[in-house]
């Protein structure tokens, strides 16, 4: 398989893609990705978000994207430096899931934020505004938000983002799996629906947790990704 034909593949693409994506937002040292320190204490988000699931969510499933990514990419160059585009390919799918896991819980861990630094409430200034303007009121968005969350069959994210196609128009989106926010979106706040990030806590009551994880939205940064 030659490497234009590996590059054109739609799984390739997308992890090739996802991979791009995870540079610039998420964290690396000399071409490795690392995991990215928090910006609060794991208790920090309590009660809403047990310190042991954030322990757990940050140092260990994180850990194992950050792993798999690099794991992906090395094993990528490799068999590309021999020309074996056929082994390059097959690892493919492992770069998409583990670098869209990167970029999706560096955005996720950014955009929360424990009451003492401002997290909760609702947006106010242009992304108040434009809420209002797409969904009708902040209750509603949430309403629906907390809806698409419902709707995922299995594991993934549910996605504000902002439509570049669409002069900047807002939309709620969701992805599954690890499956990273691309094309014409950028995703502005997404809140993870995989059964690590609440099991622990609320068990099989995932209604409660997208509830209470509303309470702990750091609006000022979903609003500079906006404005951005």
């Amino acid at each position: 398989m030659s490497a234009s034909l590996f590059r054109a593949t739609p799984v390739a693409r997308s992890a090739l893609r996802a991979a791009s994506a995870v540079k610039p937002a998420a964290t690396f040292v000399r071409g490795k990705a690392t995991l990215p320190d928090l910006q609060y204490d794991y208790g920090a988000l309590e009660p809403y978000i047990s310190s042991k699931i954030m322990e757990l969510h940050h140092s260990k499933h994180h850990q194992t994207y950050v792993n798999g990514l690099n794991s992906a990419l090395t094993t990528i160059a490799e068999a590309e430096s021999k020309g074996d585009f056929t082994k390059a390919a097959s690892v493919a799918p492992l770069l998409n899931f583990h670098g869209g896991g990167h970029l999706n819980h560096t955005l996720f861990w950014e955009n929360l934020a424990p009451a003492s630094r401002e997290g909760g409430g609702s947006p106010d200034g242009a992304l108040g505004k434009a809420i209002t303007t797409e969904f009708g009121s902040f209750e509603s968005f949430v309403k629906q938000m907390n809806a698409a969350l419902a709707g995922i069959q299995g594991s993934g994210w549910a996605w504000l983002a902002k439509d570049k196609a669409a002069n900047g128009k807002l939309a709620l989106i969701t992805r599954a799996n690890q499956d990273p926010v691309t094309g014409n979106y950028v995703p502005l706040l997404g809140i993870d629906a995989w059964e690590h990030a609440y099991y622990l806590q609320y068990e099989n009551r995932k209604a409660e947790y997208f509830e209470a994880i509303w309470n702990v939205i750091n609006w000022k940064t979903v609003a500079k990704r906006f404005e951005a």
